[in-house]
């Protein structure tokens, strides 16, 4: 059986199990959906990867360091 995916939103900060090799493994998710943009916080690259693809790669999830997300409507 499959498990639910997992919950991200805009805005929200990802670690992942392998750092970029710019040393940064912490990354902003940009955009939802099958496909997740993420952009990582040291250097600014975007990546955009299926999303079972990355959530076998997360480590962590971190709200926004502001702590105001988009409101679920």
């Amino acid at each position: 059986m499959a498990s639910p995916p997992l919950r991200l939103r805009l805005g929200d900060v990802v670690r992942l199990r392998k750092p970029h090799p710019c040393g940064e493994d912490r990354w902003e998710v940009l955009r939802t959906g099958a496909d997740v943009r993420i952009r990582c916080l040291r250097c600014g690259r975007l990546l955009l990867l299926p999303r079972a693809s990355l959530e076998k790669r997360i480590r962590e999830v971190m709200p926004p360091a502001d702590g105001l997300g988009p409101v679920d409507r």
